[in-house]
């Protein structure tokens, strides 16, 4: 495809890499002709990288497919998940899905985008509900006023809270954010 047809949050195949379009802009240039000054992401170590293309210069279009899979266990560095179409298994170790186990609890519904079979984007949801395994008691007297304290979760995760949460309570996490969201009633 021609660098004049790209669009924002596109997949392509350059240098070897694999990158997503994060922002372009077409830059009319004093006697020569117009360029297209292209932000790129690296699907597989996150760096951003600044690309100059002419218009008519071809780049490679990389096709993603997108699985679900259902978290299934950890055990160590090493994370299984099963298809939820075709109940294949597979591994990612700790480079590849970074923070993700602290997020997830077994039969976790998430999406991975497949590369010629291989995973390379791990989409988590963007809340999932925790419960609290240990915190410190609720002081009296406190109001929730920017008054926050650590709590940790069912997963090991360690998300700072308002002071009236107790143990035994799920929560609301924003995996993105790691934060609390909101207390959810069962």
């Amino acid at each position: 495809m021609k660098a004049s047809e790209m669009k924002k949050g596109q997949t392509v195949k350059m240098d070897g890499g694999l990158y997503v379009i994060v922002d372009y802009q077409h830059v009319k240039l004093g006697k020569g002709g117009a360029v297209y000054q292209t932000k790129l992401k690296n699907l597989i170590d996150g760096g951003i990288r600044d690309v100059r293309l002419r218009a008519e210069e071809n780049i490679e279009d990389a096709y993603l497919e997108k699985r679900n899979f259902e978290y299934l266990y950890s055990s160590g560095s090493e994370h299984h998940f099963m298809d939820t179409e075709t109940y294949d298994q597979i591994m990612l170790d700790d480079d590849a899905f970074g923070e993700g186990p602290k997020y997830l609890k077994p039969n976790t519904q998430i999406q991975i985008s497949m590369y010629e079979g291989k995973p390379v984007v791990v989409s988590l949801p963007n809340t999932v509900d925790l419960e609290v395994t240990e915190t410190t008691p609720e002081i009296k007297g406190a109001t929730a006023t920017n008054q926050y304290k650590p709590a940790t979760m069912e997963t090991g995760l360690v998300v700072q809270v308002p002071p009236f949460v107790k143990i035994g309570e799920m929560l609301r996490i924003d995996t993105r954010s790691g934060e609390y969201v909101t207390r959810v009633k069962e």
